[in-house]
């Protein structure tokens, strides 16, 4: 029993490792006074006041960020829009919209990429910020949708009847009843969609513009030479995101704690 613990904890000691190492070499790095990856020469700061002072980097990030945000705005308007339509279809028309919702998110990212570059082509709309915000979108609605199909299979069929019975309109009934319902499965599809669109970086590539760079498509471009102001940036958003993650994770718990307290007094 001793040794499948022991074999157990060693398992996952090896996986953390696996993970988590190169964030760490990326971080300890940032911070190195020479261009060097492998020689850590003294500590500085003098990569991340190059990254600040790079106007390039800091429009990446920009476009990045306001993507993102668009994004997740409007596929998360327009994933629950169209989840709550479809929950109220004939069966026949919501297990198509379904399979076709599915298959975008099966399909391998360069075969959505291609796609995408072609539509645009055969349009004839000029590659730059509107297409890389219509491409996000489409990719992010499937996301949203699927994070919010559970929600309303779980809601009471008659739940929205009874509240136009009680005097609501339609569009009452929506706001005030159906979307605080599902409310967990919104939050839940715009936080994935928001991870997607900022983390993305096949679809990003094929349909972007000259003059507009996300992160990832700079990052990219940076590789081919030694650019250690993007393991700065790197260090920036690991921080910013575990920062995010124990806000998340705590406040929930202080809010308990103070419930129990008030409860005991």
């Amino acid at each position: 029993m001793k040794k499948k613990q022991y074999f157990s904890k060693s398992y996952l000691l090896l996986i953390m490792a696996f993970f988590y190492l190169p964030i760490v070499y990326v971080v300890f790095f940032s911070f190195n006074d020479s261009k060097s990856l492998t020689n850590f020469t003294g500590f500085s700061f003098r990569w991340y006041e190059q990254m600040f002072a790079n106007r390039t980097m800091m429009e990446s990030i920009y476009y990045s960020v306001v993507i993102a945000v668009l994004a997740t705005i409007i596929s998360t308007i327009v994933g629950t829009v169209a989840a709550i339509g479809l929950s109220r279809s004939k069966r026949l028309i919501k297990e198509t919209v379904s399979q076709v919702n599915n298959l975008s998110m099966l399909n391998p990212e360069i075969v959505t990429a291609i796609g995408l570059m072609l539509f645009f082509t055969s349009l004839n709309i000029p590659f730059g910020f509107w297409t890389l915000l219509l491409a996000h979108i489409i990719f992010c609605i499937p996301y949203v949708m699927l994070s919010i199909t559970p929600k309303l299979r779980q809601l009471d069929e008659n739940l929205a009847e009874a509240a136009l019975d009680l005097g609501c309109t339609p569009f009452q009934a929506l706001i005030k009843v159906i979307i605080p319902q599902i409310m967990p499965g919104i939050v839940s599809g715009a936080l994935i969609a928001f991870t997607m669109s900022f983390d993305d970086f096949v679809i990003s590539y094929f349909v972007t513009g000259p003059g507009i760079n996300n992160i990832s498509t700079y990052v990219y471009s940076s590789v081919k030479r030694i650019n250690p102001s993007v393991n700065a940036l790197s260090t920036i958003i690991v921080v910013a995101i575990t920062l995010v993650l124990i806000i998340v994770n705590v406040v929930p718990l202080i809010r308990e704690r103070k419930k129990k307290n008030e409860t005991n007094y």
